[in-house]
């Protein structure tokens, strides 16, 4: 019976930390941006999402789980743009966005690209890993921080929670 108790609290800490991992505490402001675009460099704003919901992610063109999340974020992206909402993606890659820009074209990318710079990173909390990805609500609060590849439904549910 001892050993049962164990396990069961390891198991529920265990759990508590992991949601803990991916929740952010309080009511954070996304950082704001002003960023070129990856296909032809024009200057994209975080102010021009206002009001809307976002997910944003950090990513790179060299990045295998990076490239296995693209086919999700252009569903999520199509399927809830309508209702306010948008993928905004942020390329980690250094140097000419030409290698960016063949991405966007060869995956058909329907969401925006844009090239991260070091102090966008930074604001985002020192993204030190790729993928990593931040909810934000309407409001401009990011609700939610994804380290690493995020299945299809989590970020499905997640969308729809703050729509």
């Amino acid at each position: 019976m001892k050993k049962y108790m164990v396990a069961l609290r390891l198991l529920i800490f265990s759990v508590v930390v992991f949601g803990l991992s991916v929740r952010v505490q309080g009511a954070v402001m996304m950082p704001a941006f002003s960023l070129p675009t990856a296909i032809d460099g024009a200057v994209v704003t975080s102010e021009m999402y206002r009001g809307k919901a976002m997910l944003i992610t950090f990513f790179a063109t060299w990045c295998p789980p990076c490239l296995q999340e693209i086919p999700t974020l252009k569903a999520l992206h199509a399927r809830f743009q309508p209702q306010g909402f948008a993928v905004v993606a942020l390329s980690v890659d250094e140097g000419p966005s030409r290698a960016v820009a063949q991405l966007v074209k060869r995956a058909e990318i329907n969401y925006q690209v844009l090239m991260a710079d070091r102090k966008t990173t930074q604001n985002f909390g020192g993204v030190v890993a790729i993928p990593t990805s931040f909810l934000v609500n309407r409001n401009g609060h990011v609700v939610k921080k994804y380290p690493g590849f995020v299945p299809h439904s989590l970020l499905e549910k997640d969308i729809v929670s703050v729509l």
